[in-house]
């Protein structure tokens, strides 16, 4: 057994590696530069993350998303491999103790934010670092053709500057011909061994179908198969109104948004994932990271907004081979709505300068200045004071984020955090003395074990009880001791935060991000009518239509899409899936009647008796004399 393989089974708990795995290591591990592009579940943070084991030195990985670096980090951590992420997040001064914990803590992993990357103080400390590779993930956000396209991944390039010698391995689950030219050219990837896996999943089932009622169709769907399933919503109201509706007919589901904390995203994922719930309600903030292979059911309720989006979010399905189902409902409105909804999401570059502008004078910042503090933003308010509708806003700012102009963190957290940081002659003084500032201090010592090494949640409403004051007087002391760089206070906020990133020049920044937005609103329209097309073609198989688009050429038809399958446009269940919860219910209730079976599916009774005919005839299952089933052992 060769090293790498060492690796995998003591890590990754698996004995052999999944085509093209091994051949993507053995092209990094001779120091290749390496594109990959393979779908959703193929395992791709592997074939960086191991190589990376084999080697000294750091492994950086780019990555866009604070929430996806955050699980990746979790997952290697839990497999005993020492990794920190940098976002924007973080102030200069945590970012200072992150690099001294790098360069002394033996970590393996460093993940960074492609917009925390453009500091000219993160480029220093980067070309300071040994780094074995640079793992770009999500690179097709480079290209302007790109469904995600972010700016700052534009000035990844310098990295080849601080570190030309070392190669590179770039991911993608998505990217068309042109952004994987793109890609190639903006990276200057040398030579680059290109591993592309096909996007065809023949043990995936897509139906497209036309109905009147989402709703009950849905619910039917879900009633009709008692395993891991994810409802995907196109919006946040709807997520907690699907599983609300789910929970009504007697059907576990929790729900995930973005607005969501961190705590209920992690607590909602868990639920999922541990199978408390086995139905996910969820807008496209929920995806990226998953690893859960036994999903067996995809719903969309809404049209996607491309279908790079489509295709990764049904990605999520059978993973581990086994037979999965992709259906999404629609009716007539739904295209009314995509229309809508993507209209409201369409901001011009002239509102993003309004709204700039607005921002710096709602935190009264002036021209040439950059307060670097991390505001909270309550974004109701600012539209109400500015009569801007909620949704102009949202974008605006968004788009203000991903042209690396601010940083707009929309989490936020029920409970505030605190680390000491402090321990020299300074701290040992502000605890001696008999000020306000030395008894909190105290208290936090004493009662919060581990404060030096890590973050610890408390409760400042705690703390004021023990010193006879108000929860708000202990916020300014923690404030204080903060800004005497004592400790870091991380206070809960039920808001957004904001931190401007560039000094407030607002012409200028208007022409730096103006034809970026108008290439971006232009790419949407165009990705939205690619996918309604694709929705509304009832001739010709979904598997051929989908791969066409990404150039990949099917054979033959599929044999298992609705339009093979040429079902009729109201719901069709599978005979299969049917079947299945058949047996599943006699397996907990065995002998039962007709009626007692169709009480239980919700579904219509002679399409019940057709399948119970069926399994009889097969032996799968049995009748006895008072004419109820049960199953044949």
């Amino acid at each position: 057994m060769n090293k790498a393989t060492q690796l995998l089974e003591k890590h990754w708990g698996f004995s052999t590696f999944r085509a093209p795995q091994e051949e993507i290591i053995n092209a990094v591990l001779a120091n290749q530069d390496v594109f990959v592009l393979l779908p959703t579940g193929a395992g791709k943070s592997l074939c960086y993350q191991l190589p990376a084991l084999l080697n000294d030195g750091i492994c950086l990985v780019i990555s866009p998303l604070i929430a996806l670096m955050e699980d990746q980090v979790k997952s290697l951590e839990e497999k005993g491999i020492k990794a920190l992420a940098l976002s924007s997040k973080l102030n200069r001064h945590e970012t200072i103790i992150a690099f001294d914990n790098l360069e002394h803590g033996n970590y393996k992993f460093l993940y960074v934010s492609p917009e925390k990357l453009q500091s000219e103080f993160i480029q220093e400390k980067i070309g300071q670092l040994h780094l074995n590779l640079i793992a770009i993930d999500e690179v097709h956000c480079i290209s302007q053709w790109g469904h995600d396209f972010r700016p700052a991944y534009l000035k990844i390039p310098l990295l080849t500057a601080l570190h030309p010698h070392t190669p590179k391995i770039v991911l993608t689950a998505t990217a068309t011909a042109a952004v994987q030219k793109d890609v190639v050219e903006n990276l200057q990837l040398h030579d680059a061994k290109v591993f592309k896996g096909s996007y065809y999943r023949n043990n995936l089932c897509i139906r497209i179908h036309k109905t009147e009622n989402i709703r009950q169709g849905l619910v039917k769907l879900v009633k009709s198969i008692d395993e891991p399933s994810i409802i995907y919503v196109g919006s946040r109201k709807n997520a907690i109104y699907y599983a609300q509706l789910l929970e009504h007919n007697n059907i576990k589901a929790t729900y995930y948004h973005g607005g969501l904390s961190h705590e209920e995203k992690s607590k909602s994922f868990q639920l999922w994932k541990s199978e408390s719930c086995k139905v996910m309600v969820a807008t496209n903030a929920f995806g990226m990271g998953i690893d859960k292979s036994n999903v067996r059911l995809i719903i969309h309720t809404h049209l996607p907004n491309s279908i790079e989006n489509y295709i990764q979010e049904i990605g999520r399905a059978g993973r581990d081979d086994k037979k999965a189902w992709a259906y999404l409902l629609y009716n007539d409105n739904s295209f009314y709505e995509s229309d809508r909804l993507i209209e409201k999401s369409i901001v011009s570059p002239e509102d993003c300068k309004v709204i700039f502008t607005k921002l710096n004078d709602y935190y009264q910042i002036g021209m040439g200045e950059v307060n670097e503090h991390l505001f909270d933003f309550d974004m109701q308010e600012f539209s109400s004071r500015y009569h801007f509708t909620y949704n102009k806003v949202y974008y605006a700012l968004n788009h203000l984020h991903n042209e690396n102009i601010i940083f707009l963190d929309q989490g936020f957290s029920k409970n505030s955090r605190i680390r000491v940081i402090d321990q020299s002659d300074n701290l040992y003084h502000a605890q001696r003395s008999n000020s306000d500032a030395s008894q909190v201090l105290q208290i936090l010592l004493r009662s919060y074990g581990g404060i030096h090494d890590q973050f610890i949640t408390i409760n400042e409403k705690f703390i004021a009880q023990k010193l006879n004051k108000t929860k708000q007087e202990i916020s300014q002391i923690l404030n204080r001791l903060e800004t005497d760089q004592v400790l870091i206070y991380k206070k809960a906020s039920n808001h957004m935060t904001i931190k401007f990133l560039v000094p407030r020049e607002d012409n200028f920044i208007y022409h730096s991000i103006s034809d970026h937005i108008k290439n971006r609103n232009n790419s949407k329209l165009k990705k939205a009518s690619v996918l309604k097309d694709m929705l509304k073609n009832d001739l010709i198989c979904r598997q051929i239509l989908l791969l066409d688009y990404f150039s990949e050429n099917l054979s033959e038809p599929c044999g298992q899409c609705d339009v093979c399958l040429k079902s009729k446009p109201e719901l069709k269940l599978d005979q299969e899936i049917i079947s299945k919860s058949i047996i599943d219910i006699l397996g907990h209730h065995n002998n039962l009647s007709i009626n007692e079976i169709s009480e239980y599916l919700k579904l219509d009774k002679k399409l019940i008796i057709k399948t119970l005919e069926i399994l009889v005839e097969k032996k799968s299952i049995d009748l006895d004399l008072q004419n109820k089933f049960y199953l044949n052992k």
